[in-house]
């Protein structure tokens, strides 16, 4: 677990298959959570992958960790803090290039994988920067059109690969919203597949195998 001082905390999971610049995937985990979340399924990533587990920028109390603050008291539909979520989605593209420049890792075969709001956040960095990420696996989450650079929509996404699903039992966030996403990124004319598994707020089995196959294709 040789891991270098880089901006953001955290793991590490090397190729199995090792090659001269191999194709990196990040992990962005969910609110309240940390970079142990999804690494426990690193290990299930297709070999060639060098795995990267990032733990989100602010330490929530008694513990874990947020890419935003979230306000579920507000009634005026604002409940995500929106600026801190930019300053989030500025961190991960710096990381992007600080981890391609450490690990000596492939710039132009990089994966996100979110689940929940590290999924928001996927969004707004493959949306806002297309040109940093080539596949994105969005879990559990949705498009938010407020934390995404403005004039988005005139970039170039002819690179950009997406695999999104959901819990169709989702109690935290509506599978309602997830839905949404599919119709904006085939407007974008972007690639893209939805999937919804019955599930809540969580990933099913399924769901990963479905997702480890999308990604074999794709690396």
């Amino acid at each position: 677990m040789n891991t270098k001082q880089l901006s953001l905390q955290h793991l590490i999971r090397k190729p199995k298959i090792e090659s001269e610049m191999p194709p990196m995937l990040i992990m962005l985990h969910g609110y309240g959570s940390d970079e142990n979340d999804l690494f426990s399924f690193a290990e299930e990533l297709p070999d060639e992958l060098f795995v990267i587990s990032v733990k989100a920028p602010y330490a929530m109390q008694p513990y874990g960790n947020a890419w935003y603050a979230i306000h579920w008291d507000n009634q005026d539909g604002k409940f995500s803090d929106d600026e801190q979520a930019k300053e989030s989605r500025e961190k991960i593209v710096d990381f992007i290039d600080e981890a391609v420049e450490a690990y000596h890792l492939d710039a132009k075969n990089v994966t996100l994988l979110g689940f929940s709001q590290g999924s928001i956040l996927s969004y707004a960095v493959a949306l806002s920067y297309p040109e940093k990420v080539k596949n994105i696996a969005a879990l559990s989450g949705y498009i938010n059109k407020g934390i995404i650079k403005p004039g988005f929509e005139k970039n170039d996404f002819s690179n950009l690969s997406f695999y999104c699903s959901h819990g169709s039992a989702d109690q935290v966030i509506p599978v309602e919203w997830a839905r949404k996403t599919k119709p904006v990124l085939d407007e974008l004319k972007i690639e893209n597949s939805y999937s919804e598994f019955p599930v809540g707020h969580g990933v099913a089995p399924q769901n990963f195998y479905e997702l480890r196959e999308w990604l074999k294709k794709r690396i």
